[in-house]
């Protein structure tokens, strides 16, 4: 491009449950598992480093911005590398909530890895810049799945492990209002490398149940069952959820946050004051600035 110049969105991601799958080579390495994605998402535009409407003026040239301060996104850094672009600078925004379960780490990466693409015109396929922002997401240990549902958009299935090339996903056809209340942060990284063998059969027999009967309502039930085989409730997701249940809607856990994500006006209903968006039908794409 010869601006040197680009953006892209990338949808936010709940993820609903999963299993865990290891590999040294992160482009194998992933999970399995269902979740939505959201139109509330993340907007990251890359320039070169000497074009200075992209950061603020005391950001310096090469730097990442995260809604307007510097700051540094290990993923992003990787897939800059990755690409040969890493004087760029690269500005990250989004009204997310930052490790509270929405993947707003794997779609900086992925939004990075399509705007670098274009802006410095380095003629790589959707399919490898997916690879790209995975393996780089894997490494980093800031998730396992991200990467590729935020790619595909809609009700991401992911039934084998991996980046396009090895993983495998389908999809839930379906379309709805999403709301979502944030309660704070858990760790990814802790989660994912500690023991994750039970929370990782839990997610199998979610999958299971959902792969049987591909509807929405079965992925938040299955969901609401995994995160208590997986140990992983903390009590305002639980009262939040329990709530919603008893005005008749329905809630679940988005992995890995303190966050609880409704269908409908599951939330507003049992009194909550939650953000609302959609289903995001499109995926991870360029769009003008």
């Amino acid at each position: 491009m010869s601006s040197q110049r680009a953006t892209a969105f990338v949808p936010g991601h709940v993820t609903a449950f999963f299993s865990a799958h290891r590999d040294d080579d992160p482009t194998v390495a992933g999970s399995r598992g269902a979740g939505v994605t959201l139109t509330d998402g993340v907007t990251v535009r890359v320039s070169a480093a000497d074009d200075g409407d992209t950061v603020p003026d005391d950001a310096a040239a090469g730097e990442t911005t995260i809604d307007g301060e510097v700051g540094s996104i290990g993923a992003v850094d990787d897939v800059l590398a990755e690409l040969d672009a890493t004087a760029a600078d690269v500005a990250v925004e989004t009204d997310l909530p930052i490790g509270a379960g929405f993947g707003v780490s794997g779609a900086a990466a992925l939004g990075a890895a399509l705007a670098a693409n274009d802006a410095f015109d380095r003629g790589r396929s959707e399919n490898e810049l997916v690879r790209v922002a995975h393996a780089a997401e894997v490494d980093r240990g800031t998730g396992l799945g991200d990467v590729v549902a935020q790619a595909r958009g809609g009700v991401p299935v992911r039934l084998e492990p991996g980046a396009p090339g090895v993983g495998e996903l389908d999809g839930v056809p379906a379309s709805a209002r999403v709301e979502y209340v944030t309660f704070g942060e858990l760790s990814t990284e802790e989660v994912l490398g500690g023991d994750t063998d039970a929370l990782s059969a839990a997610g199998e027999d979610a999958l299971d149940r959902l792969r049987a009967d591909p509807r929405l309502p079965t992925l938040m039930d299955a969901a609401r069952g995994f995160a208590g085989e997986a140990d992983l409730l903390v009590p305002e997701v639980a009262e939040a959820i329990d709530a919603v249940d008893a005005a008749g809607g329905e809630a679940a856990m988005a992995m890995l946050g303190r966050t609880v994500f409704a269908l409908g006006t599951g939330l507003s209903d049992a009194g909550y004051d939650p953000e609302a968006c959609r289903i995001d039908a499109a995926g991870a794409r360029l769009v003008d600035d």
